[in-house]
């Protein structure tokens, strides 16, 4: 069985701020499945991740006895030629690309490179990659997730437009009285999944389990609903991470929202803005906005954090982990982590207080906040103080 350590690169790393505070980067979602799920489905074999110090505690790297290990960048989606070209390292070897490491096996420092000549692969390099490139995302997923498998059929009380072999119900869902457009692409449906009467999806959408679409909800592609997730209202080119609510109106587009969020009801993110100008957006790596080349964005929100009820949030507007945002009033584009409070001003949130809040909060899925989870959060509070 082949060992495999999915490394952090590290200019992508600080790209994907504020969502790699939390999580090494090929544990973030990107389509249906995070893109550890696709390697691993891609080479069979032991997993882990060579990451931030802090985040070891809970991601540790996990090296072969034998030395014989196979490092993999984490932002890299596998395919036929990445995957061969991957497999064809000997010990000792690297497989760059424009320079840059993409694969090594081996321990240390290797001894020769070769150039990779399959193209350039599919990857998320900054952190609006994930909801700019997720229609393929879900698309590539899609194939391989239902490749040789047969769909729950599609209750009598749904109406379906298009192909049908582009929507797939897991066993456990639920849809029933809801429209489903699949001419602009796959909608998947996952176990224990729910779509209420009265929503309309337009794919490509991913709905991981126990995800679920309130009564009347708008979902637009290309959109990743991750575990747990609960929405309502409009969502445009939205990415869930996992286990986090927009359960009411309010519109929602080219977002991404990582774990434990809660977004109150009417909240609403704009992602362009009345100029139609071009689109800053604030680099927590660098501390300053940078050029995106970008017309629409919305909220990028790391986990953890909340917004109030009626809440709006300008274009590319980044909230860091762990904030509390409650007021009339657009708050300024860049929120700083473990803050709260409103237009009026931010103070720094109490951290007990927050570890309770997250408890209760996690709860309510069965999942515990460990030790180690409260040890993360307070690296990270205390680095960015």
């Amino acid at each position: 069985m082949k060992n495999i350590i999915l490394f952090d690169p590290v200019r992508v790393r600080a790209n994907m701020l504020p969502l790699t505070y939390t999580r090494p980067v090929a544990l973030l979602r990107h389509g249906i499945m995070t893109i550890s799920e696709k390697w691993q489905r891609a080479i069979p074999g032991a997993y882990s991740y060579s990451t931030q110090d802090y985040l070891s505690m809970k991601y540790p790297m996990i090296e072969a006895a034998d030395g014989d290990n196979l490092f993999i960048a984490g932002n890299l989606h596998p395919d036929a030629a990445l995957v061969d070209a991957i497999l064809a390292l000997q010990i000792g070897e690297a497989l760059t690309l424009n320079g840059e490491t993409i694969a090594r096996r081996g321990n240390g420092e290797p001894t020769s490179t070769k150039e990779y000549d399959g193209g350039e692969p599919f990857a998320i390099n900054h952190i609006y990659d994930i909801f700019l490139t997720n229609d393929e995302a879900v698309r590539r997923d899609f194939a391989i997730l239902t490749a040789g498998k047969t769909s729950k059929p599609l209750s009598d009380t749904c109406k379906l437009i298009g192909d049908p072999s582009q929507l797939f119900i897991e066993e456990g869902a639920t849809v029933e009285g809801a429209i489903l457009n699949v001419t602009k692409g796959p909608i998947y449906v996952g176990r224990d999944a729910e779509i209420m009467e009265g929503a309309c999806l337009r794919g490509p959408i991913a709905m991981c389990e126990h995800s679920v679409v309130n009564m009347g909800g708008k979902i637009y592609g290309a959109t990743t609903l991750g575990p747990y997730c609960k929405v309502g209202g409009e969502l445009n080119n939205v990415v869930m991470t996992g286990y986090s609510n927009k359960a009411h109106d309010g519109f929602l587009g080219n977002a991404v929202i990582g774990e434990w969020c809660n977004l109150g009801a009417g909240c609403t993110a704009s992602n362009l803005k009345n100029t139609y100008g071009p689109i800053k957006l604030w680099s927590i790596a660098e501390g300053r906005f940078v050029k995106t080349g970008l017309q629409f964005c919305g909220l990028i929100m790391g986990d953890h954090s909340k917004a109030g009820i009626n809440t709006m949030f300008n274009t590319a507007t980044v909230v860091g982990v762990g904030v509390n945002f409650y007021s009339a009033g657009f708050p300024r584009t860049f929120i700083q982590s473990f803050t709260e409070g409103s237009t009026l001003g931010m103070k720094d949130v109490d951290m007990d207080r927050f570890f309770d809040t997250a408890s209760r909060m996690m709860a309510r899925r069965h999942v515990e906040l460990t030790p180690i989870d409260k040890e993360i959060f307070i690296h990270i509070h205390e680095d960015i103080k």
